[in-house]
C-alpha cells in the first residue's frame, strides 16, 4: 500500500507540473490560467473574493493577476450597487477571445487524451477520484 501511496503523490505532482508547464508555454502562470478559466467557466458574476475562494489562491495574488488582465484590456470591473467597495469582474470582448483561444487549446489537448483513454477509463478515473474525495472527507476527524 505504501508504494501505491507514494506513486499517487508522484503522479499528482507530475500532473500539477504538467499543467504548470503548459500554462507557461501559453505565457501564463498556473494561477493566471485558473483565474482566466474562472471567467470562461462561470457565467455568473465574479468577484476577486469568489475567485480566491474557488481556487484557494491568496487574494493579493488574485489582485495582481486581475490588474494585469485589466491593463491588457481582458477584464473590466464594475462597482456593485449594494457595496461600492466590491467589484463585479467581467471579460471584455478581447478577453473572451483570449480566454477562448487559451482554454480551447487546453481542452483540445485534454479531449484528445480522454479519447485515447476511452470513455470507460475516463469514467473509472472520475469515479475513483470522487470516491477518494468522499472517503478522505469522512476520515477528516480520524485523529480527534
Amino acid at each position: 500500500m505504501i508504494l501505491e501511496w507514494k506513486r499517487y503523490y508522484t503522479l499528482w505532482r507530475e500532473c500539477n507540473l504538467m499543467y504548470e508547464e503548459w500554462s507557461k508555454e501559453q505565457g501564463l502562470s498556473m494561477n493566471g490560467y485558473l483565474i482566466l478559466y474562472s471567467f470562461y467557466d462561470e457565467k455568473d458574476e465574479l468577484t476577486q473574493k469568489s475567485i480566491s475562494q474557488k481556487w484557494m489562491i491568496p487574494k493579493q495574488t488574485v489582485n495582481t493577476i486581475l490588474k494585469d488582465y485589466m491593463q491588457r484590456g481582458f477584464i473590466e470591473a464594475v462597482s456593485m450597487p449594494e457595496d461600492k467597495r466590491n467589484k463585479i469582474l467581467k471579460l471584455t470582448k478581447s478577453g473572451k477571445e483570449y480566454a477562448n483561444e487559451i482554454i480551447g487549446k487546453l481542452q483540445e489537448k485534454e479531449l484528445f487524451v480522454m479519447q485515447k483513454l476511452g470513455m470507460e477509463n475516463v469514467t473509472k478515473m472520475n469515479d475513483i477520484m470522487e470516491r477518494f474525495i468522499v472517503l478522505f472527507r469522512k476520515g477528516e476527524n480520524i485523529n480527534e
